[in-house]
């Protein structure tokens, strides 16, 4: 009788600790630049993050064979390489809060690639939180007052971009094959941190500084960010409803927003304080279920 609102708390403690890391994530990411180059530290905690995915495969007996190669290859190409690849590489010019809250305009790319390429009907919530959103994006660029800022927030809307175009391929894979979750989310990072390595061969610029800090943003990003972080993500996903665990990953970017204003000092101005509150209300707006009239005509 009391085993499932045992197994909910855990799941909520599971969200807690996952938003806890998943936020604090984009400090380290911010901190560690300064020791290494971005392609650089992308492509090490993809690849001992890969690593240690590819461990948990083999201790959850999920088999070791991989998914179908190209479309899998696609997938870590967008997702690993083009979504972890172009956040890290906008943290360089960006700062750490407003580099999560634009990558994590995701649902959004979604939205819109879902009713190009999926023939998705688009919702009349979803069209209100995407007109939130852009303006929101606006006040955040802010493209009348052009400097150096921008080329992160810009790098940063490209990461959200690619995160968007490989949840619309990964749906495709899955109705074109039966595709285990942990089995394709590890695979894709092998692929992706591959690419991220011979991004990061071709652009190594300056020699690494093998800081106890570098080597602590490393662990953390790769083992809790990557390893931990996943596992977490599937039990999540398994003993809470879709909604609870959708708003959960919203407070992600949040929380990655109020860190940075508090450990880093990134204070923003009105303008982008104005259009980080847009981007989360318009967040808050397409996370809300459905209501059954909708649904019914949809």
């Amino acid at each position: 009788m009391f085993l499932p609102l045992k197994l909910n708390v855990s799941a909520l403690l599971a969200l807690v600790c996952l938003t806890g890391i998943w936020g604090y994530g984009w400090i380290v990411m911010k901190s560690v630049l300064p020791y290494v180059g971005a392609f650089d530290f992308a492509a090490m905690r993809c690849s001992l993050g890969a690593v240690l995915l590819l461990l948990v495969l083999k201790v959850r007996n999920r088999g070791m064979k991989p998914p179908p190669l190209l479309p899998t290859f696609i997938i870590g190409l967008l997702q690993t390489a083009g979504m972890v690849g172009f956040s890290q590489w906008a943290l360089v010019n960006g700062g750490a809060g407003k580099v999560a809250i634009l990558t994590y305009t995701m649902p959004f790319w979604v939205i819109l690639m879902a009713a190009l390429f999926l023939k998705e009907r688009l919702r009349k919530v979803q069209y209100l939180a995407t007109g939130i959103a852009v303006c929101g994006m606006v006040l955040i660029l802010q493209p009348w007052k052009i400097n150096s800022g921008i080329i992160g927030s810009l790098l940063a809307l490209c990461s959200g971009f690619f995160w968007g175009a490989s949840a619309i391929y990964a749906k495709r894979l899955y109705i074109r094959y039966q595709t285990d979750l942990l089995s394709l989310t590890t695979w894709q990072m092998v692929w992706g941190a591959l690419v991220l390595v011979v991004i990061a061969f071709v652009t190594h610029s300056r020699p690494i500084e093998w800081h106890p800090y570098m080597w602590g943003g490393l662990l953390f990003n790769a083992v809790l960010g990557t390893a931990v972080a996943w596992v977490l993500w599937m039990f999540i996903l398994k003993n809470l409803p879709a909604a609870v665990a959708g708003m959960g990953a919203l407070a992600v970017p949040i929380c990655g927003a109020l860190l940075s204003w508090w450990l880093l000092g990134e204070r923003p101005n009105s303008y982008e304080a104005a259009g980080i509150l847009c981007v989360i209300l318009a967040l808050i707006v397409v996370s809300l279920p459905p209501r059954k009239r909708e649904v019914s005509t949809t």
